[in-house]
């Protein structure tokens, strides 16, 4: 039995011949291309894969190439990326495209120095470009590996800290196997997200790495990754306004810094008004109301912040300048509304909101 110190080394065959009887089929998988790895694995950042097929699809169909991105209007970015989240990774993918073509003539460096020199490129990132498109030693180090190495050698380091997975990344860069090297990035990634699971039990009697297991020999499987407390997130009460004139929508813009930065939004403030400091706050805004009534409740949790939204639906006599007013079909189709509206967006689209039933949830 391999031991601790030694055990890299014999994760190599079992797992190369495990992943070619079992790695899923992707649609990024077949052609593995730098454009097209690039795009799947920054969507595929905090995203689930099934969630994330037809986002690549639809993205590719679009914008088959970095010419295309770069010159995407950032409307249709938005549109293309609406649901996953994180908008500053499509803004940085359209930079990066371009940066390529003007520093390298439209063909991806493949050194993860160079790599990692693009807006929204990080180690995880250019490792995967790097061995999965030209086949070069560079470990992609995501959760997943962390934690198949982590349960594998029984490390109880804070997977969390720097030091911790750059020793994990030199000690699995030393084994790569030439001529295979992105065969085996992906063969740690399938591991991790197919088996070695993060949450519940891990299908140790499906692993190929179980014999060298040692948090499978000892019981301790479950107890890894090590990862420090997380902060508590902050909560903020707001309060969302579902204003319509006819059939036009109010939007307005979020400021460009912070949460969902330069995104449209429905007009909202933080807090939580009455029925009276409302209408104060719809005069101020120059609104005529023709009716108003409570509406839909919604939480959205982000990474270190939660939204506990309350809403108000608000029938208007006419349009003021203050908001971008649209008609319910640009909505739909061409203007890109973050997920944390999305629990709103049946009122507005309601042919009859004043007849809906929307108590008051929390």
């Amino acid at each position: 039995m391999a031991s601790e110190q030694n055990v890299f080394p014999y994760i190599v065959a079992p797992l190369l011949a495990w992943y070619d009887a079992h790695a899923r089929i992707l649609p990024w998988r077949g052609n593995p291309a730098p454009y097209r790895v690039w795009i799947s694995e920054i969507m595929l950042q905090q995203t689930r894969v099934e969630a994330v097929k037809p986002y690549f699809e639809r993205f590719i169909a679009e914008l088959p190439d970095l010419k295309a991105l770069a010159a995407a209007p950032e409307e249709l970015l938005l549109k293309l990326w609406e649901g996953l989240g994180y908008y500053n990774r499509v803004r940085n993918l359209r930079r990066t495209a371009e940066v390529v073509l003007e520093r390298y003539g439209g063909v991806f460096p493949a050194s993860c120095e160079e790599l990692m020199s693009l807006p929204g490129i990080g180690e995880y990132t250019a490792g995967a470009i790097a061995s999965i498109s030209f086949g070069l030693p560079c470990p992609a180090v995501d959760g997943n590996v962390l934690r198949v190495i982590a349960r594998v050698t029984e490390n109880r380091g804070d997977m969390m800290k720097d030091k911790v997975r750059r020793e994990i990344a030199s000690r699995l860069k030393a084994v790569y196997p030439a001529g295979r090297c992105g065969d085996f990035t992906q063969s740690l990634m399938e591991l991790g997200a197919t088996v070695c699971l993060p949450n519940g039990a891990p299908k140790c009697g499906k692993c190929p790495l179980a014999e060298l297991c040692r948090g499978f020999r000892n019981g301790t499987a479950s107890e890894l990754p090590v990862k420090a407390g997380k902060k508590a997130r902050r909560k903020e009460r707001r309060t969302v306004f579902l204003l319509r004139c006819g059939d036009r929508i109010a939007l307005c813009r979020r400021p460009e810094k912070g949460v969902l930065a330069g995104l449209w939004e429905f007009p909202n403030v933080e807090g939580s008004p009455d029925r009276r400091e409302v209408a104060e706050l719809m005069a101020q805004w120059g609104l005529s109301v023709l009716h108003i009534q409570p509406s839909v409740s919604a939480k959205h949790v982000f990474t270190h912040l939660e939204w506990h939204m309350s809403s108000w639906f608000i029938e208007c006599a006419e349009p003021v300048p203050r908001f971008h007013w649209v008609t319910r079909e640009t909505l739909r189709g061409k203007i890109s509304l973050p997920s944390a509206w999305k629990a709103f967006t049946g009122v507005v689209f309601s042919d009859s909101p004043l007849e809906l039933e929307l108590p008051f949830k929390d």
